[in-house]
């Protein structure tokens, strides 16, 4: 069984609501909270059985899920929806890129900058942050990008709620991405990030 990859949960109109791990999925399986599936199959969960049937009991999880509960309220309250802000998500959103010198590094190399730096009353919030690696960070220190001549390369955004159920994703399966993707403006800055992860990846094939 490979409980590596997540299902995205979605409640019953289809908007996307959180990623869940095989023992959440399969327990929302069991108490029926399923309401409909789409995607591919996952794997199968075999348990006891029958003593009357004899036939084994078993679950098969889908990639995606819709489920009862959070719709017309949940909407509402989505469109005004500010995700919290973490490193991860941050580092994702620019694709493990440093804003200032635009190499790529893995997580442990990269560092949350504030572009108005906290000292010069700059927030820490999706707006004023970049993923910086820890050489340009310590050349800009307690600087503007202005201060420091430093060019930024990207204009941060805020993810709204479908972005940050993409960034919150681990190895996102086909089926899954070409959902989210529905729930993506065309004009987000996400798609660039997407296709900047895609030719990472061919890059290490």
């Amino acid at each position: 069984m490979n409980t590596y990859h997540q299902t995205l949960r979605v409640d019953i109109t289809g908007l996307p609501l959180e990623w869940v791990d095989y023992k959440e999925a399969v327990k929302l399986y069991a108490v029926d909270q399923v309401v409909y599936t789409l995607g591919n199959d996952l794997y199968t969960i075999y348990g006891g059985i029958n003593a009357a049937s004899g036939k084994q009991s078993s679950i098969t999880v889908n990639s995606i899920i819709a489920t009862n509960g959070r719709t017309k309220h949940f909407q509402d309250k989505m469109s005004q929806y500010t995700p919290p802000l973490n490193n991860q998500t941050l580092f994702k959103r620019d694709s493990y890129l440093c804003m200032y010198c635009g190499d790529r590094y893995n997580k442990r190399e990269l560092t949350r900058d504030h572009i108005t730096p906290i000292s010069q009353g700059g927030n820490d919030d999706w707006n004023n942050v970049v993923s910086a690696c820890k050489r340009c960070n310590h050349h800009k220190g307690g600087r503007t990008p202005e201060q420091a001549k430093v060019e930024l390369l990207a204009i941060p955004f805020v993810p709204n709620y479908a972005e940050y159920i993409y960034l919150q994703g681990r190895n996102i399966l086909a089926d899954q991405m070409d959902f989210l993707l529905g729930y993506i403006s065309k004009s987000s800055p996400i798609h660039h990030r997407i296709d900047l992860e895609k030719d990472n990846k061919d890059c290490l094939i």
